[in-house]
This record gives structure tokens, C-alpha cells and sequence, in this order.
């Protein structure tokens, strides 16, 4: 028996060890680090580290309007993105999961976005709304061509935000249309033969059933706008004025830009137990809405 539980444990080391360490080397210690730099003043490359207890914290909360202004940013994002990317991927997964004969090619195109990385499709964003859009828009006279995308706030604001759904949409359609082909097809035919019309069917019977990738699609997208960076740097890189810059882009100012590390990592820390808050949050209400087929 104990050599069986000795055989056992010998097998979890092996397997699982390895998993563990570099966890506990990659996620747990730098985040241990953190934690203690957000209590000094450690500008980052000095040897001498000094500790400031909250102090840290109450500048943030008391004198740091650049920060709420960031948060305030990043919580508008969030809340638009979220909800126009899900949106947008069921309604492409609802549609591409019916019979056309374009429908596999049309799946690859919508999730091609997602391949490319953020820089360089902001970068290549940038380059169509600077010289794309003024093209067109010198061509055929349309208002909506000629607005200075990138040059004011409210512009720039909804310039990454298309950007932002139109690269994360198709990620969240594949998860869907997964969901919607496991929906029992004798549920669907017995709610056409009750004479239930589409949204009916649509509302009450498939929306119910997929609530599991809902759960997990709004988990990834509160997570990805949230942690928005490269977008933000390669489009907008927090202009004009700072009016779009990103939590994750005020974090990283901070801490490598103006050498303060401390004051970078207590703010990190701040926006990590809101993120957490928040997606436990809705982890819990969208699990509670899921039902069993």
C-alpha cells in the first residue's frame, strides 16, 4: 500500500511538479515582489530601496488625478468593448452556423484579426485612419471619413474601440459557434413545431443553453479590455493630451517612463484586486444564469 501511495506521489511530482514551479517562479514571485516594491519608493534601478508603508497608496487615491482619469478611461472601454464584442462574435457564430456554403471561409476571415499581433495592427490601423480614411473621404465627400479619428478625444476614443472589437470579435465567435452546435437539435424542431418564431426560439432556448461561453467570452473580454496596452500605444499612445490613456499605459508610464517603481507597482496592485472583483463578479451572476439542456 505504501509503496502504491509512494508510486502515486512520485507520478504527481513528476507530472504536475514541474507546472507548479515555473508558476510559482513566473506568477507568485514576481507578484510577492510587487506587493513589497508598492510599499517603498525603489525608483527601479538603484540598489537602495526605502520604505514608505502607504504612502504609496494615499498619493494615489488623495493627489493622483491622472489616475482616475485612466480608470475612468479604461472603465468606459471596458463596458463598451465588452458588450459590442460579444455582441458582434454570437450574432457572427449565430449566423455562421447556419447552412452556407461560404460559411468555413467566412469563419477564417472574421478570426484572422485576432492572429495579428496588437502593435502592428494598431500600427496598420493608424496608417487607415490617418491616410486611408482621408483618401476616401477626399473620394466620395463623406463626413464620417474626414474626422480627425486620431486627433480628439472622443474620435480617438471610438477609433480604438472599432479597432479593439474587430480584433477580438472573431476569438469569441469560435467559442460560440462551439456552444451553438451543442445546442440538441430536437429542442430547436420541437420549438418550431409549437410554432415559437425565431427571436422567440433565439431568446428562450438557444441564449439560456449557451450561457457557459457566455460566461467564459465576457471573463476573456472584461480581462483583454481591462489589460488593453498595445492598442492604446500603437494608436493613440495615450493622446490626445493623456485623454486615452489606458490603466495598463498610466501603470507603465509610471513605473519605466518617470522611474517610479513603487508608486507603478502599488497602482498595479490596485488595479489588480478591481479586476479580480469584477470578474468574480461576473463569473458568479453568469454561472447563476446557466441552465442544463
Amino acid at each position: 500500500m505504501n509503496r502504491k501511495k509512494t508510486s502515486q506521489m512520485a507520478q504527481q511530482i513528476v507530472f504536475v511538479g514541474p507546472a507548479i514551479l515555473f508558476f510559482i517562479l513566473i506568477i507568485v514571485v514576481p507578484f510577492l515582489l510587487g506587493l513589497y516594491y508598492s510599499f517603498t519608493n525603489w525608483n527601479g534601478v538603484s540598489g537602495e530601496v526605502s520604505w514608505v508603508g502607504f504612502d504609496n497608496y494615499k498619493q494615489i487615491f488623495m493627489h493622483d488625478s491622472t489616475f482616475r482619469d485612466s480608470f475612468w478611461f479604461t472603465a468606459k472601454f471596458t463596458v463598451l468593448g465588452v458588450v459590442l464584442t460579444n455582441v458582434l462574435g454570437f450574432f457572427l457564430a449565430y449566423f455562421l452556423t447556419k447552412p452556407l456554403k461560404t460559411r468555413n471561409f467566412l469563419r477564417t476571415i472574421f478570426f484572422m484579426p485576432n492572429v495579428i499581433g496588437g502593435l502592428l495592427l494598431g500600427f496598420i490601423w493608424q496608417f487607415i485612419f490617418v491616410k486611408g480614411f482621408s483618401a476616401i473621404g477626399s473620394a466620395t465627400g463623406l463626413s464620417f471619413f474626414n474626422l480627425p479619428w486620431l486627433g480628439t478625444e472622443n474620435t480617438a476614443f471610438w477609433a480604438i474601440i472599432i479597432v479593439f472589437v474587430w480584433q477580438t470579435a472573431g476569438y469569441l465567435m469560435v467559442i460560440y459557434i462551439s456552444s451553438l452546435n451543442n445546442v440538441p437539435k430536437d429542442i430547436l424542431e420541437a420549438a418550431e413545431i409549437d410554432g415559437a418564431s425565431r427571436l422567440q426560439v433565439l431568446r428562450t432556448i438557444i441564449i439560456p443553453l449557451i450561457m457557459p461561453a457566455a460566461t467564459v467570452c465576457l471573463f476573456l473580454a472584461i480581462s483583454w479590455s481591462f489589460k488593453m496596452f498595445d492598442l492604446n500605444l500603437s494608436l493613440t499612445k495615450g493622446g490626445p493630451f493623456g485623454s486615452t490613456e489606458s490603466v495598463a499605459m498610466n501603470i507603465y508610464n509610471e513605473a519605466f517612463s518617470k522611474n517610479r517603481y513603487g508608486l507603478g507597482t502599488a497602482k498595479a496592485i490596485i488595479f489588480f484586486v478591481i479586476v479580480a472583483v469584477i470578474t468574480s463578479l461576473q463569473v458568479k451572476f453568469t454561472k447563476s444564469k446557466e441552465v442544463e439542456a
